[in-house]
């Protein structure tokens, strides 16, 4: 049992109340080990005027935080899963993921209660091509516009008029106690989330296995399923910032999962879905097999950007 923990944790408001989260479950199971928080601010957080797929992925939420692992400035990293590229880094592994919050989208608006109540030429803004793709194939006549920040950055833009409704993530405004914002949560049908959206991956690096069986209470059996299946699903069809796609699996019986996927092209003109059962202990094969599926369907063209002759 190590005396100290160093946790690398991204210094927005919802990372470090993430980061707090696990410290604090780790403290009350190992009341004899010192507990810091290493702050960092990452690329993805600096970089705030160009979507994400314009500047290189998710990954740059991650990549500074890893580095302090990989130079043993910190023992542990806590992520978002949906913010964990599907390909990560050889020598770094997550360890456990804990049970999930509430994966679903919201909608957050000052002046309509639902998105259906969006008159034409409203603007919605979001951070997602995912979401943008199934908002366009829904609901053609909204604007929608890049929006990019932390949580109340994007709450002041949404209040300050930029944008008369905002989509984020439940579980980001659930954790940070602005539940109230939430004016409508969307269901699965109406917008898949995220791969791994909710829940929380606790990094590693491979070499330090004396810190599995430390971490190893922290986590969940279902959400772990869940997220193996959903992050399969991604990795088989190079899922990225750049390619609109959705996953959601969850536990339909004690050991079987139901995994729904969708890829679109980014302005919703079209649209793939698939979904299939599977076993718990195959959850990663369950999401191969939804991918397969959709390949078979012809999702490789709605993966590979048109080229304007």
């Amino acid at each position: 049992m190590p005396d100290r923990l160093v946790i690398a944790t991204r210094e927005s408001a919802l990372a470090l109340w993430q980061a707090r989260h696990i410290a604090d479950r780790l403290a009350s199971l190992y009341p004899g080990i010192n507990i810091s928080l290493l702050g960092m601010t990452t690329t993805g957080d600096q970089i705030l005027d160009k979507t994400l797929n314009k500047i290189g992925g998710k990954g740059l939420f991650v990549k500074e935080l890893e580095t302090a692992l990989q130079e043993g400035r910190a023992d542990i990293a806590v992520h978002s899963m949906k913010d964990v590229p599907m390909r990560m880094p050889e020598g770094y592994a997550i360890a456990a993921i804990t049970e999930r919050e509430d994966p679903r989208d919201a909608f957050v608006s000052n002046r309509f209660a639902q998105i259906s109540d969006l008159p034409a030429g409203s603007v919605v803004g979001t951070s997602s091509l995912r979401r943008e793709a199934q908002l366009r194939a829904a609901f053609p006549g909204l604007v929608v516009k890049p929006l990019r920040g932390n949580v109340q950055t994007r709450l002041g833009k949404l209040d300050a008029g930029d944008y008369d409704a905002i989509i984020l993530a439940a579980a980001g405004l659930k954790r940070l106690g602005l539940a109230e914002r939430i004016r409508a949560l969307i269901s699965p049908d109406d917008s898949l989330p995220a791969p791994g959206q909710g829940a929380l991956g606790i990094e590693i690096l491979e070499t330090r296995t004396d810190l599995l069986a430390l971490l190893a209470p922290l986590a969940h059996a279902d959400t772990t399923a869940c997220v193996q299946a959903e992050r399969a699903f991604s990795l088989r069809l190079n899922g990225s910032c750049e390619t609109p796609l959705g996953a959601y699996a969850e536990m339909v019986e004690t050991d079987f999962v139901r995994l729904r996927g969708f890829v679109a092209r980014p302005d919703g003109s079209e649209i793939l879905r698939a979904e299939a059962n599977g076993s718990r202990a195959a959850a990663a094969a369950l999401g191969r097999q939804v991918a397969d599926l959709m390949l078979t369907e012809g999702a490789r063209a709605l993966l590979t950007p048109p080229t304007n002759i």
